[in-house]
């Protein structure tokens, strides 16, 4: 099946090109210059909240970069992780579809199945060089060693590297590593200092040991070299001569950059260190590595200008969920919004959101109409006039060109998470929420974003119609947990059961990960 849809990608993408060649031939033209395809780059960071941007109101976080791209692009202030952890999040962004089609339901839980057709593949076919950087967290990267936390000898279960997803280059992890010095960990902790929270960089001579989550290449030899420093410089280290050699090759070129930062354990090294030294030893962490990732994207946005390629570049920024709920709430801001991290309430799944494309938005805007990161996929495709090459793939995103064009802000598509024992099901106005098998609360989202008040009572219709919507959307997306638009070959190795009972509001434990969504 999945060879199959490749062979389908292929053709197209051949054809396609033969056409532009042709065009090519007849005008005189540039080829790369008159397709005008936009190079795209999806930035996400880990666990970062809404309210840790100072462009979102921080007063401790610097992020000059951010705030920067927020005054110059599109700020979408209603912008949804597609789940309230990681990997799902994830698997949305390549798919344009709710984790749960995917067979990613939760952190460490299932894997990316092959027959999911993802942007990475869609736009090598179109010519795009494509690149994977940081974390990848949609399966294991190795079945031959211990590696983070599923990889290990025997099980090909979980294998599923990027190479199988459409990347002709990749520098990932499967999950989490310290932000300062990747790859390794202290030996002792010192007073205020753990495994788990984060420690104070490691200084020249002190005793470390292995952190057990390495950096693997595209194909699948574990890389050792310049691993130092900041994790987020050494992720982007290999991101710009990634963009060198596209630009040298007249290629266009799709980016994913998923920072580790700020999910724990945050470690900032000795300058990040020093410009938050009146804050606590968790707070100079947690600041520090955000800090350290904003310049990095400062230093991103400048080399794409130096490279002359800065007009016609999509940038997509994002976190993967809120921020961390345990241990440490008092660093991560959700913001004024109700719950974090694992929440379905707008503290869990509302993140900050921008879009940088300086082609077609000229100058910076705001905008109140949810958009989700499944979005991803059909906006871009709808950027580069392509239809999805597997229509019968129910796509949970919608585009959102006529917002970036100034068209229309409304949106068509509803926007349903599943997370654990938890739901929710919203439309512009209203949302619907329920957390282990409770009746349905009620949120009037324009009037009481924050989520104080339940008006379940007081507007019984608007309850019915939205539980109604739900159930149909639910059914949609078990046929598509179950295989039935592809087959039964992933899910049957998987071996991932539906959460979801009659009422469709999760059993009492639900399907949550051993390691909490990490």
């Amino acid at each position: 099946m999945a060879s199959n849809r490749v062979s389908s990608l292929r053709f197209i993408g051949v054809m396609r090109h033969l056409l532009c060649a042709t065009i090519f031939l007849l005008s005189g033209g540039g080829l790369y210059a008159l397709e005008k395809t936009p190079n795209v780059i999806l930035i996400m960071c880990d666990d970062l909240g809404w309210g840790d941007t100072g462009y979102n109101g921080s007063t401790v976080i610097k992020t000059p970069a951010l705030d920067q791209m927020a005054k110059e692009g599109l700020k979408m202030n209603r912008f949804y992780s597609a789940s309230a952890v990681c990997s799902p999040t994830r698997a949305s962004c390549l798919t344009g579809r709710n984790p749960f089609r995917t067979g990613v339901p939760t952190a460490n839980s299932g894997f990316l199945r092959p027959e999911e057709v993802t942007l990475s593949e869609v736009l090598k076919n179109e010519g795009y060089a494509t690149g994977h950087f940081g974390k990848w967290h949609l399966g294991t990267l190795t079945h031959t060693e211990k590696d983070a936390n599923r990889g290990k000898p025997g099980n090909t279960k979980d294998y599923n590297p990027p190479k199988l997803h459409g990347y002709d280059t990749a520098f990932v992890t499967e999950s989490k590593v310290p932000t300062y010095d990747p790859m390794v960990k202290p030996v002792k902790f010192d007073e205020g200092e753990s495994l788990k929270l984060g420690w104070e960089y490691v200084k020249e001579g002190e005793e470390t040991e292995p952190y057990g989550t390495f950096y693997w290449d595209i194909e699948g030899q574990k890389v050792t070299d310049h691993l130092n420093g900041d994790d987020s410089k050494v992720i982007m280290d290999r991101v710009l001569p990634f963009v060198d050699k596209a630009v040298r090759e007249k290629k266009p070129f799709f980016s994913v950059i998923w920072f580790h930062a700020p999910h724990l354990p945050c470690v900032a090294g000795p300058k990040h260190q020093e410009m938050y030294k009146d804050q606590p030893i968790h707070m100079r962490n947690y600041a520090g590595c955000i800090t350290a990732l904003d310049e990095q994207i400062g230093r991103l946005r400048e080399h794409l200008k130096t490279k002359g390629v800065d007009e016609n570049t999509m940038i997509w920024f994002c976190s993967d969920n809120g921020p961390e709920s345990q241990d440490r709430p008092d660093n991560g801001s959700a913001g004024p919004y109700r719950g974090r991290k694992r929440d379905l309430y707008e503290g869990g799944v509302r993140v900050p959101g921008l879009l940088i494309w300086p082609a077609k938005i000229k100058q910076g805007r705001e905008t109140d109409m949810p958009c989700v990161t499944s979005d991803y996929l059909p906006t871009v495709l709808d950027a580069m006039g392509l239809e999805h090459p597997q229509p019968k793939l129910e796509l949970d995103g919608e585009s959102l060109m006529p917002l970036i064009e100034g068209q229309s802000e409304r949106r068509k598509k509803q926007l349903g998470f599943l997370y654990a024992n938890r739901v929710s099901f919203s439309n512009e106005k209203y949302k619907i929420v329920s957390y282990a098998q409770k009746p349905f609360q009620l949120y009037d989202m324009e009037n009481d974003p924050y989520e104080k008040r339940d008006v379940a009572a007081e507007k019984p219709e608007e309850l019915k119609k939205l539980e109604a919507d739900y159930k149909v959307w639910l059914a949609s997306v078990k046929e598509s947990f179950d295989g039935a638009e592809y087959g039964t070959k992933s899910v049957d190795r998987a071996n991932l059961k539906w959460p979801y009972g009659e009422k469709g509001t999760g059993g009492k434990k639900g399907n949550k990960s051993k390691t909490g969504g990490k």
